[in-house]
């Protein structure tokens, strides 16, 4: 549902997988390392394209990709970035297999994927970043916290 929520520091508008990714780029400018950036938000909702736009901003020229069956790729750029996909984790240990709390050590940004499904293992100060369709095909619309834009 598109518009304003409550307990939400801002909201963006995306009118195409263009304008995510550069609105990824935009975000990437404000990092410092060690941010987790929390993704929040089903299938098709641009996770992936924003994660890309990230990767771009951060100096990286790798191709970007959902890590769906790696569980994290890592790409180098001004400082490292590193997605993680936990659509498939289901307990602690799936988590503890990927690695991610050695990553979280790491002073670069962790992006992550599907973290409905590791809510409880989240950083206090983590950025916050539900994405949800909008009125139209390809809008989609950013709440997002922790950060200012």
């Amino acid at each position: 549902m598109a518009g304003q929520k409550t307990g939400w520091d801002w909201t963006f508008t995306s009118r195409s997988p263009e304008e995510t990714e550069e609105f990824g780029r935009r975000l990437a400018q404000r990092l410092q390392g060690g941010e987790v950036i929390a993704l929040f938000g089903g299938m098709g909702r641009g996770k992936t394209a924003f994660t890309r736009g990230l990767a771009a901003g951060l100096g990286s020229r790798d191709p970007v990709s959902s890590p769906t069956f790696a569980l994290v790729q890592e790409y180098a750029g001004r400082l490292p970035l590193y997605h993680f996909d936990m659509y498939r984790i289901e307990s602690w240990d799936d988590l503890y297999s990927t690695g991610f709390f050695d990553y979280l050590e790491s002073g670069g940004v962790l992006v992550i994927e599907w973290s409905e499904n590791i809510e409880g293992a989240l950083p206090a100060g983590c950025i916050r970043v539900a994405i949800e369709p909008g009125e139209k095909e390809h809008e989609r619309v950013f709440y997002g916290k922790g950060v200012a834009l």
